[in-house]
């Protein structure tokens, strides 16, 4: 299956290359190649229990697909916003790609590091590939661009060494690297963004995406601190818990939006929420979307009390998440996509601090979240973190809010690049639900070394291809121009990646998507 899987990861990297072929094709080739191996040494550290940290079990590395994410993202974020004009996207995508490079380099040289008897041949690959590519980092990037990069790095070096140790097999490996290498990069953004600010500069949409996740991480890091010292289940510490988020929401987060957007954040947010009918119409519905999720968490749990034998959701029931959240998004990118980014933006931030009611058994909801949740867990929720439905908001969020808007003045891309923010629609939301359903109840035929049936993965590719003609119907700002054989393979690529994969699929197959329909 990790064969497979790398095979193809290295499939789309020739994909995404033979369309946007210039110098920083050869680094990502170069690292592909080098993560290939690498993963292996990884792998072994895992089952050794070699690894520096405590990283998810009954799952590989996945350092090759995690590895070639962030720098395909910036290499076709350059490319669009180049065919546009925008020369700061342009340069900005540079960066991104570079980062990515890098983090993903650092996360190699760690595992070679680590592994005795040192890996000759590995080293040299590694070698080679960080000499390729700080050569070209060298002729491409200017030296503020430079220091930025060395800035996420020295970042996602203190986050990893922080959250890896207070978050035991939440992770592993290349989910780590996507995790926190995003948030570092998104707080280096929020950092220079903060030092660098000019009036009416800027979109607010985009700080009020950093602050909420700069904000939450912060707030996240300063109990768990804080909980090593006090018994965080008492009501003196759930007293003090909810009066210092206040505090902390108050007095620093809200500060901070307001120096960024000029105004105040509350009122705008007000403001922007009801601006329009049709988002007033959108809210209310999207209000008994997430009632009636709220209603399936509760009977499922009734359920389990009514029965004297262990009840666990099944498959198919916890799917019914995602069609409630395909429900949930399609008219958000019909109507209003700027409604849909600001929503996510609050659900992220409600979800995020739910979950941290949840683990420090803050009352007085703490108790009552963890055994209701409890229901929905699967192997992936092996550390003491429930993230699962974290990453299906993050699989379905992710292509909306990194869609280069400053490079589509229309609104849109061309050709398979309209299809971008419903990335996460296709690839989890009908993909990855399709897939489980249908693999679950009539698959026959498992793919070799796998779970998962050839019936569902051929299903999902048909109910994606269905969908697609879907959104061009009800979406009039759709125009695919005849880039048919490229949103089918992109389609059925993706699929076969949902089908070997063992990291969290909702995250990784939207960005996959994301990627081949910007190229």
């Amino acid at each position: 299956p990790v064969l497979v899987e790398s095979l193809i990861v290295l499939i789309i990297v020739l994909f995404v290359h033979a369309v946007v072929w210039d110098r920083y094709s050869w680094c990502a080739v170069a690292l592909a190649i080098q993560a290939f191996y690498v993963q292996f040494k990884w792998d072994r550290l895992l089952q050794l229990g070699g690894a520096v940290f405590q990283f998810r079990a009954a799952a590989n590395s996945g350092l090759l697909p995690a590895s070639m994410v962030i720098p395909l993202l910036g290499i076709v974020m350059k490319e669009r916003c180049k065919s546009a004009g925008i020369v700061y996207f342009e340069r900005f995508g540079i960066v991104v790609a570079s980062t990515g490079m890098l983090v993903a380099l650092f996360l190699s040289v760690i595992a070679v590091g680590i592994t005795k008897p040192v890996p000759t041949n590995t080293c040299i690959l590694t070698g080679v590939a960080g000499s390729i590519i700080i050569y070209t980092m060298k002729h491409s990037l200017t030296v503020s661009e430079v220091i930025e990069v060395l800035e996420v790095l020295l970042i996602f070096v203190y986050l990893s060494m922080i959250l890896l140790y207070l978050l035991p097999r939440c992770f592993t490996p290349g989910e780590a690297l996507l995790v926190l290498g995003g948030i570092s990069f998104v707080l280096n953004q929020l950092i220079k963004r903060s030092l660098n600010v000019i009036e009416g500069r800027g979109d607010p949409m985009d700080f009020f995406l950093l602050v909420a996740v700069v904000g939450v991480v912060l707030l996240g890091l300063f109990f768990t601190v804080l909980f090593i010292f006090m018994d965080s289940g008492t009501w003196i510490s759930s007293m003090f818990f909810h009066m210092m988020t206040a505090v902390l929401g108050l007095g620093v987060i809200m500060p901070w939006l307001y120096r960024l957007i000029q105004r105040n954040p509350l009122f705008w947010l007000l403001q922007f929420l009801f601006q329009t009918q049709t988002r007033v119409y959108l809210l209310v519905y999207w209000t008994f979307l997430a009632a009636s999720a709220c209603g399936v968490v509760f009977y499922q749990n009734a359920k389990r009390s009514s029965e004297s034998k262990k009840h666990q959701a099944s498959t198919i029931t916890r799917k019914y998440f995602h069609f409630i959240v395909v429900a949930t998004y399609v008219p958000g990118l019909i109507y209003d996509r700027q409604l849909l980014y600001i929503a996510a933006v609050l659900c992220l931030a409600v979800f995020i601090f739910l979950e941290y009611i949840r683990y420090f058994r803050i009352k007085p909801f703490g108790q009552t979240l963890r055994h209701l949740l409890s229901l929905f867990l699967d192997e992936r929720d092996s550390g003491p973190l429930i993230l699962t439905h974290i990453y299906l908001l993050l699989g379905m969020s992710l292509p909306v809010w990194l869609f280069p808007r400053s490079c589509a003045p229309k609104g849109t891309l061309p050709g398979a690049g309209a299809l971008v923010p419903y990335s996460g629609v296709l690839a989890v939301g009908v993909g990855d639900t399709i897939a489980s359903v249908f693999g679950s109840t009539v698959g026959e035929i498992k793919w070799p070394g796998t779970k998962k049936t050839f019936e569902g993965t051929m299903t999902a590719i048909f109910a994606q291809i269905i969908a697609v003609a879907l959104i061009l119907i009800f979406d009039s700002s759709v125009n695919l121009n005849s880039s048919y054989a490229w949103i089918l393979a992109s389609v059925s690529l993706v699929s076969l990646l949902e089908a070997y994969t063992t990291q969290i699929d909702n995250l990784l197959l939207p960005l996959y998507l994301q990627i081949m329909f910007m190229a």
